[in-house]
């Protein structure tokens, strides 16, 4: 890591993300032949990109597969599913609060309201092959559900043979996924957007993936919803000398080892204890297995001794951090009264990100790339959409209806005065 000071902090800006014209250009041809030629373009660019050779190849996991899958997932994964499901259980919890309530009120003649509606049908993506991550089955499905989202479907790359992780398979039929499409990539975000033969086209699309997906996410948004276009994961700790060392040198890897462009802050009022996690650091990295990664985020990342808790969280809130990170002998009514501009907060020695990634209940996608000062965790309101409701009576009309057709008249839209004003003159 190295030391910025609290000046340079301020002053922080990452690096513009620039768009390869070259990627760009491949996916728009990927996401046009797929809307073009539906199942033929997926099976195709399937064939290709994840070198499915098997002739009898399904784009859609079938009946057999998921008995194979439970199978293999009792021989196999059955303690690890039992974790699952019992993550999945604190994470209904936590996202049940997030439900919202149709609401109706009178104000003198006029009936108004907001309803709130589910989305009808909705895609999550799941990375396959080395970037599996089952947790993100339940993270995005599990609020998809509360919200009442009826039709959820799940796209996930196949291995070379054409199938998927068997524990995918199962926690998708648990969580009650409509159905789970072997197909990954721009393909799977252009079937989404356009539908094909097999796979119906829904209204938004979830879940993180590489730059291929992130890039036809990118290109589909306005004609599906999607939940965000992920930047490179990081964190920020801020600690003082109460907190362990260890911990913290421990913590900062482990966001480090998402990708080679993660990015973490290590925030210090203790200049003793900034040290200690310098120290520290390489012996921690040189006993893990994902260290190549960790060593190049670690490059790119920064420590700030900071004079103050004032000076630390004014920082923090400049960075908008998607995960932060606090060990301070403060307590959790005053460090929340600081926090404006973070994803997701962490309170204590004791709360690694790991727990809340994986387990305790809140979502583990959230805003990057500083994107935290408008953008929220993904959550039951990301599916579900509101419609305003009107109802006037003649009395109300009388009342103001010349009112509108002045205003109206002022912005050069006479129409739409007279529709409110011609009513009157139909009550006299």
């Amino acid at each position: 890591m190295k030391r910025m000071s609290p000046q340079q902090a301020k002053n922080y800006k990452r690096t513009t993300e620039e768009i390869s014209p070259e990627l760009q250009q491949r996916v728009e041809e990927i996401l046009k032949d797929v809307a073009k030629r539906g199942d033929a373009a997926v099976m195709e660019y399937t064939r290709r990109f994840d070198g499915v050779e098997d002739p009898s190849f399904s784009l859609v996991a079938t009946e057999e597969e998921y008995r194979k899958a439970q199978k293999e997932v009792e021989e196999n994964y059955s303690a690890v599913l039992e974790y699952f499901l019992e993550a999945a259980k604190r994470i209904r919890l936590y996202h049940e609060k997030q439900k919202e309530k149709s609401w109706f009120y009178e104000d003198n003649g006029a009936f108004l309201g907001q309803v709130i509606t589910p989305l009808e049908k909705v895609g999550v993506y799941v990375p396959g092959g080395r970037a599996f991550y089952p947790s993100s089955v339940l993270m995005n499905v599990i609020p998809a559900s509360l919200a009442g989202v009826k039709e959820i479907y799940l796209v996930t790359p196949p291995d070379k043979k054409g199938s998927v992780h068997p524990l995918l398979l199962a926690l998708a039929e648990k969580l009650g996924v409509k159905a789970v499409f072997k197909v990954g990539g721009a393909q799977a975000i252009g079937a989404l957007a356009y539908g094909t033969e097999t796979i119906p086209a829904v209204h938004k699309i979830t879940g993180p993936g590489n730059a291929y997906v992130a890039m036809a996410k990118r290109l589909v948004q306005g004609r599906v919803g999607i939940d965000s276009i992920a930047g490179p994961s990081e964190v920020a700790i801020f600690a003082d000398e109460s907190a362990p060392a260890k911990w913290i040198a421990m913590d900062l890897c482990a966001q480090a080892e998402h990708s080679p462009d993660s990015v973490v802050f290590f925030l210090s009022t203790s200049a003793k204890l900034l040290e200690e996690v310098e120290k520290l650091l390489p012996e921690v990295v040189a006993s893990l297995p994902r260290r190549e990664i960790i060593e190049k985020s670690l490059s790119l990342s920064y420590s700030i001794l900071v004079n103050s808790y004032e000076e630390g969280f004014d920082l923090l809130n400049r960075i908008a951090p998607e995960h932060a990170e606090i060990m301070l002998h403060l307590d959790t009514s005053e460090i929340l009264s600081h926090v404006q501009h973070i994803g997701a907060l962490f309170v204590g020695p004791w709360t690694p990100v790991a727990m809340g990634d994986y387990f305790s209940g809140p979502n583990h996608v959230i805003p990057t790339y500083g994107t935290a000062v408008y953008a929220s965790p993904l959550g039951v309101y990301d599916f579900v959409k509101r419609t305003s409701i009107l109802r006037l009576s003649p009395e109300y009309m009388q009342r103001h209806a010349e009112k509108v057709k002045q205003m109206a008249d002022l912005e050069g839209l006479q129409a739409h005065g007279l529709s409110a004003f011609l009513r009157t003159e139909e009550k006299k």
